[in-house]
């Protein structure tokens, strides 16, 4: 017997799995058909579009696991993910089975289309409902160490960075709009947890992010009050366990963090991120959910943290994490996201948005990033029976908040985080062309345009020299000054790019030092 995995990419909450990131799903199917010894073959939903023949071939499969949705939707430049309409033009196996997040934006109308065309859905969380139909008893921990090998078939191996869940669940799960009410608390063991990650170091995995959870600090937490509180021994020993045995891991982020933990136990809190800005790599980001600054929306949808606790956080993170790490990226800094459409929102909210962020920039804090989505709206969701009548109403606002941000915030923010003429390194090209498209493997990578051609899948170290609204621009560095074209040259140097290709070929760098003084921080002579 023999099975595909197809990977048509999540997005959750507390789970990210599109390219370059990979969720902890396919690894988990992989595990359960190990157990059940059935030979699979894992693919993504971008490879199987190119790869006619295996689209061809599906129906020689006797099972395809489609995993799909994506219930907090973004912009991504790693890959594009499955639809629901796609999925009825997919080739099918004897037996397809339909599992993720997408099971919970299904209606039963869908369900039942979806069941005509022999696709069976399962409901989510579905890993143990998968164990109960092949029999199997049900352990996360065994199946995903198990399945940890099948990252080698993903397209992109070995430039992936693996979610890993330590828990699942929410503590709040009480906002209007979130799916993570569906699912109760689970912690799962360090020891697991560490071994699984191990198994993804042993396959040749480098790049980790601990982003399945809805709030890392919480992780091994006293959950005896009424919010968690940290334990920052226990999550020294986690990070030290992880260096033990993968002491060459290149990435090693986090994702959410509740900024109300944060703010109700702050001397715990500030020993967690000293932890994570030692034992973690720069460049990572502590995603926070404010969702509103307007403290009647907090109330009308059960938001967790209030705007003054959000503030707190994002200063107790920048007095510990904004000072820059070896990749130029700085140690950890908050990222803020808010969520338009929610239930008491009104003209005045944009405005108690924007005030909020213009009091971060007055107290010269910095976020690493601000995401502004429309509300998704899910069945069993309190926001069910709102709709989405006022985000439709209040669609005007929403774009004219965004483009406010972008341009008043976000500008400034980058030009303050990454001032130009600052080295960042281990950008990988995602796309070519004139100006090709780069960055570095973490949980929320600066986007960065290199000034160049440059081959998809190579890795630039970079200058940065001018700025978009939520990306840079930068030159390769070092430049070999003989071979590099014009317009690089004057993005670095300004003027003396002309004096440049006039002298040009240099026999070495002391002959380039008496046009630009600083030549040997810039460029190097081949």
């Amino acid at each position: 017997m023999k099975a595909l995995i197809l990977d048509g990419y999540v997005d959750e909450p507390s789970c990210l799995g599109v390219p370059p990131f990979v969720s902890p799903y396919p690894r988990f199917i992989y595990g359960v058909l190990k157990e059940l010894k059935i030979s699979a073959l894992y693919t993504t939903i971008d490879s199987l579009r190119e790869n006619f023949k295996l689209k061809e071939d599906l129906k020689s499969f006797d099972y395809l696991f489609i995993i799909a949705g994506i219930a907090v939707p973004g912009k991504y430049l790693g890959g594009k993910p499955l639809n629901k309409n796609e999925i009825f033009s997919l080739n099918l196996a004897k037996k397809n089975i339909l599992l993720g997040p997408i099971y919970l934006e299904l209606s039963k109308e869908d369900i039942e289309r979806l069941a005509d065309a022999s696709i069976a859905v399962l409901e989510f969380p579905f890993e143990k409902k998968l164990c109960d139909l092949f029999d199997l008893k049900f352990d996360l921990d065994k199946f995903l160490i198990a399945g940890a090998d099948v990252v080698r078939q993903h397209p992109e191996f070995p430039n992936i960075i693996c979610e890993i869940e330590t828990y699942r669940g929410c503590y709040w799960a009480k906002c209007s709009f979130c799916i993570e009410r569906f699912q109760k608390i689970s912690m799962r063991d360090p020891i697991k947890v560490i071994s699984e990650i191990k198994a993804l170091y042993d396959a040749g995995v480098r790049h980790f992010r601990l982003g399945k959870q809805t709030d890392f600090f919480t992780y091994l937490a006293d959950f005896k009050y009424d919010f968690p509180k940290p334990d920052p021994e226990a999550l020294r020993k986690f990070h030290r366990a992880i260096w033990e045995n993968c002491p060459k891991v290149r990435t090693l982020h986090l994702d959410n963090v509740n900024p109300k933990t944060v703010a109700e136990h702050p001397e715990e809190a500030k020993e967690v991120i000293k932890i994570v800005s030692i034992y973690q790599t720069p460049g990572n980001v502590a995603a926070f959910g404010l969702e509103s600054a307007d403290e009647r929306v907090a109330h009308k949808n059960a938001l967790c943290a209030n705007a003054e606790e959000v503030m707190t956080a994002i200063e107790l993170f920048n007095k510990y994490g904004r000072s820059s790490g070896y990749n130029g990226l700085p140690l950890i800094l908050p990222g803020l996201n808010f969520v338009i459409g929610l239930k008491g929102e009104t003209k005045e909210t944009f405005e108690k948005n924007f005030e909020f962020l213009k009091g971060v920039m007055e107290k010269n804090l910095l976020i690493r990033r601000i995401n502004i989505r429309q509300v998704k709206i899910f069945p069993g969701t309190p926001m069910e029976k709102e709709g989405y009548g006022r985000l439709k109403r209040h669609k005007h606002y929403f774009q004219a908040f965004k483009n406010k941000v972008r341009e008043e915030i976000d500008n400034p923010m980058l030009r303050k985080i990454l001032p130009k003429g600052r080295k960042i390194t281990d950008l990988k090209v995602e796309e070519g062309g004139k100006i090709s498209f780069a960055r570095q493997i973490a949980t929320y990578p600066v986007l960065v345009g290199i000034i160049g051609e440059y081959k998809k899948g190579i890795f630039v170290d970079a200058r940065i020299v001018d700025y978009g609204f939520r990306s840079v621009t930068a030159v390769e560095s070092p430049l070999d000054a003989n071979r590099a074209r014009v317009d690089q040259l004057k993005a670095l140097v300004g003027a003396k790019a002309v004096e440049i290709v006039k002298m040009r070929p240099f026999k070495s760098i002391e002959e380039l030092e008496k046009i630009v003084e600083e030549a040997k921080l810039f460029f190097i002579i081949e």
